[in-house]
């Protein structure tokens, strides 16, 4: 006999249990309930000639050596699930009458239902009246179980297919919680096997649970928006574009998002399957539902991009959802527990290989867009507050059915979400608080009050400042006045400075002018400083010599501080004393400052 060529061996046809647990998955009535369940091999659980037992854990034990076919099993597996769905668990007394009740219910849905074939180890049940378990239970409490009715489990002899076992309090409460959630379950599966009757009697599919032609992109959308409270809402809301000329424009190679016009751009010819689809819209929406673009503040877009793309990607591995695309190859378990904005700093030391890493969207290139493209017209709306509360509500459903595991990282980034920033004003008006406490005024008789012309027969005092109180109290404004400065950066910033300076009993500020070298203007009344200063400079940008100024000034208190106002384009800056920047919007200093930064909106 010759040798047999190597892979000329025909691969084995799946068992029939696996055919038979594919039935299940395909049927419209279990596919919301079919993820609450767990089949586990487990023999020694199920009696002789037993198929399967339930435990209120969710577990379905099933004996894998048990000879059957791919209907048998389907019946089987559909058993338990409807044991499940209806809440026949946990198990009631006296546990013999509701164990005949459950299954006798069970046995008369399923026959109606016409799902699979029953095993013929399994005695039929008779056809008795009323159908539900709660009230053959009470018609079997005042008659007594006939015999009959305790041979209709599947769990074979001297077993109960539905397990009796003590639950501590913790335990029952879980149980009852996966109870509702398998009675929703089931109530969202007949919906659902109505759409699809219906569907198959207008000839729409070609069989029950049938659907008409759907891409994997359009079929994880609506799996977000069924089986996936937290970004439910989400997807809800987006608008998915599969059109390969708009990918061609956009230079779109697998997917990317627009969040302005909360639309997601998958590419077809990348063909992604069910579970690469849901990690790879999964991973847009999070972009856009954690406002990555607006929280740049300065920094490279592409290795801002790269950096929010591992953060997610490591949250979306930690939560299970989907598959991560072998294309896709930021993500990295190292770097768990990062936000964003440490990633960032990590990576930026790697600027060359960074440059050849791959988003979504390709090469050198971030898969967040900006900008609307020719074909789009829309109106606007206040994503931060849309954002915010879908992320918010899904986060709460999530919480509260407690499905899915969510990382605390991205928990945590949700609910700092729901708590809008605090106006670079009032945190301005924060720090002049902590360093210039409000003065206690002191009657004094010397000078009398104004009220006292009115009635000078009484006498009134009037409530002075101590003579010393107002010695030291100042502070030091380094004013970047270098070309790249806008006029109306300047009148906002040295407005705001001299309202919150004068509201609490500053009299006057050290100020110096900085561009290509400082202009000392000495100390300025706060009124003047917004009034009538004159900018000097103009020119380039170099701060440090201002700082080292005030630092050295004989005449500037020890522990004054500066508040250094730049448009962020200027040299590093090492500074001993307490300080503060205040910066535009949207811009990032070349360092990380050691005091608080205040971005004018």
């Amino acid at each position: 006999m010759g040798r047999r060529r190597r892979g000329s061996s025909k691969a084995r046809p799946p068992e029939p249990r696996v055919l038979g647990w594919r039935l299940i998955q395909q049927h419209p009535l279990f596919v919301s309930l079919i993820s609450l369940v767990w089949p586990i091999h487990s023999p020694d659980a199920v009696g002789p000639e037993g198929w399967m037992i339930l435990d209120p854990n969710g577990r379905m034990h099933i004996d894998p050596n048990r000879r059957g076919t791919a209907e048998e099993w389907a019946w089987i597996y559909a058993y338990g699930l409807l044991q499940l769905g209806l809440g026949h668990l946990p198990v009631r007394r006296p546990a013999e009458a509701w164990i005949a009740a459950a299954d006798t219910a069970t046995q008369l849905l399923l026959r109606s239902l016409k799902i699979g074939k029953r095993p013929a180890s399994v005695p039929p049940a008779p056809d008795l009246s009323p159908r539900d378990a709660p009230s053959l239970f009470r018609r079997l409490q005042a008659t007594g179980v006939p015999p009959e009715l305790t041979q209709l489990g599947v769990a074979g002899r001297d077993r109960w297919d539905l397990m009796d076992q003590p639950l501590r309090g913790s335990e029952s409460k879980q149980l009852e919680q996966r109870m509702l959630q398998a009675e929703r379950a089931l109530a969202i599966g007949l919906t659902q096997a109505v759409r699809s009757a219906v569907d198959l009697a207008a000839g729409v599919t070609d069989r029950l649970g049938g659907r008409t032609q759907t891409t994997s992109a359009q079929d994880a959308m609506r799996w977000f928006i069924s089986s996936f409270p937290l970004l439910g809402a989400l997807a809800s809301s987006f608008e998915l574009d599969e059109d390969p000329d708009h990918c061609r424009a956009l230079d779109v190679q697998i997917a990317a998002v627009d969040p302005e016009q909360k639309r997601i751009y998958v590419n077809p010819t990348a063909g992604l399957d069910l579970e690469e689809s849901r990690f790879v819209l999964a991973h847009e929406m999070l972009h856009a539902g954690l406002r990555h673009e607006t929280r740049r503040q300065g920094r490279d877009a592409y290795l801002w991009n790269v950096a929010c793309d591992y953060v997610i990607n490591g949250w979306l591995v930690e939560m299970g959802i989907g598959r991560l695309p072998d294309r896709v190859m930021l993500y990295d378990p190292e770097l768990k527990g990062s936000s964003a904005e440490e990633v960032y700093d990590r990576i930026t030391g790697d600027l060359r290989r960074l440059r050849k890493l791959s988003t979504l969207r390709g090469r050198g290139r971030g898969d967040i867009l900006e900008g609307r493209p020719t074909w789009w017209h829309g109106s606007g709306c206040d994503l931060d507050a849309f954002y915010r509360r879908a992320l918010a509500t899904g986060l709460e459903l999530c919480l509260s059915s407690e499905r899915g595991l969510l990382p605390a990282g991205l928990i945590q980034e949700i609910r700092a979400l729901s708590h809008p920033p605090i106006p670079w004003d009032v945190e301005l008006a924060q720090w002049f608080d902590r360093y210039f406490a409000p003065l206690e005024r002191r009657r004094t008789y010397a000078r009398p009050s104004r009220r006292q012309s009115a009635t000078p027969d009484i006498p009134r005092p009037r409530y002075v400042l101590q003579e010393d109180a107002l010695s030291g109290r100042t502070f030091g404004v380094i004013l970047d006045t270098s070309g790249s400065m806008s006029a109306e950066l300047l009148g906002r910033a040295l407005g705001a400075i001299a309202s919150y300076a004068a509201s609490r009993d500053v009299p006057a500020a050290r100020v110096v002018f900085c561009d290509a070298a400082p202009y000392d203007q000495g100390y300025m009344p706060v009124d003047d400083i917004a009034r009538r200063v004159q900018v000097r400079g103009r020119g380039g940008t170099v701060l440090q010599p201002g700082v080292d100024l005030l630092q050295g000034a004989e005449d500037f208190p020890r522990d004054g501080p500066l508040l250094i106002i730049t448009d962020a384009s200027c040299d590093v800056l090492k500074i001993k004393r307490d300080h503060a920047f205040l910066i535009p919007e949207g811009r990032r200093l070349p360092f990380s400052p050691k005091g608080p930064t205040f971005r004018i909106s």
